[in-house]
């Protein structure tokens, strides 16, 4: 059963590089709140993943019916990324962290749960994350279907992708981490702004798909 497990690899390593602003939010979190504040938003990045993964097996015959609807979806996450990019740009306080080499920036625990809520909605209102675990689940639940055992046979595939796509994910928050001590203001406000314009950018694609589907 080795063939599962490898096409769940290379999903794995292609949602890890695909995914547009979910990356750069990671790196971005990473390098302005220290290692921690990326390891949790990495956590929601992926319970975001394996709520969406879980729900497209489950309601895979409802969601064809959100397929009649994505302009609306396309809307909706356009929208989000609107409004972080926006207020990242315009309104975020661009503030220096005290930066130690061996201790980390302390946060209170709803600091924490707001970089946690962040990562899982940034992961799941992006229509593309929704779309590529929907497509892939329709894909290799008809290749399950010829297995002895079907269940298991998408075990095979999705558990290697989520470990693939995780591990790409701390591998991110650890190399950003590793620059972090060379974090000056200027490069911080340049920072803020990079991420902000590649968020505006990729609602407006989103936008324009959104007219496309209508």
């Amino acid at each position: 059963m080795l063939a599962p497990v490898v096409k769940g690899v290379l999903l794995g390593l292609i949602l890890s590089i695909s995914m547009g602003p979910v990356i750069f939010a990671i790196l971005k979190q990473s390098l302005t709140k220290g290692k921690q504040a990326g390891y949790i938003f990495v956590a929601g990045v992926s319970a975001s993943d394996i709520s969406l993964l879980f729900i497209c097996n489950v309601f895979a015959s409802w969601f064809v019916l959100i397929l009649d609807h994505k302009a609306l979806v396309a809307l909706l996450g356009a929208g989000f990324l609107l409004l972080t990019g926006l207020y990242t740009l315009f309104f975020k306080k661009i503030v220096l962290p005290v930066i130690d080499a061996d201790n980390e920036p302390s946060y209170r625990k709803r600091d924490y749960v707001g970089m946690f809520v962040s990562g899982f909605a940034m992961n799941t209102l992006n229509p593309n994350v929704f779309l590529f675990w929907f497509a892939w689940t329709a894909a290799i639940g008809t290749l399950a279907a010829d297995a002895a055992n079907p269940i298991h046979y998408k075990l095979l595939v999705f558990v290697p992708c989520l470990v693939v796509l995780l591990l790409s994910d701390l591998i991110k928050v650890a190399l950003a981490s590793k620059l972090r001590p060379k974090l000056t203001e200027k490069n911080l406000v340049w920072i803020n702004r990079i991420s902000a314009i590649i968020i505006l950018i990729f609602s407006a694609a989103l936008f324009i798909s959104a007219l496309q589907y209508a």
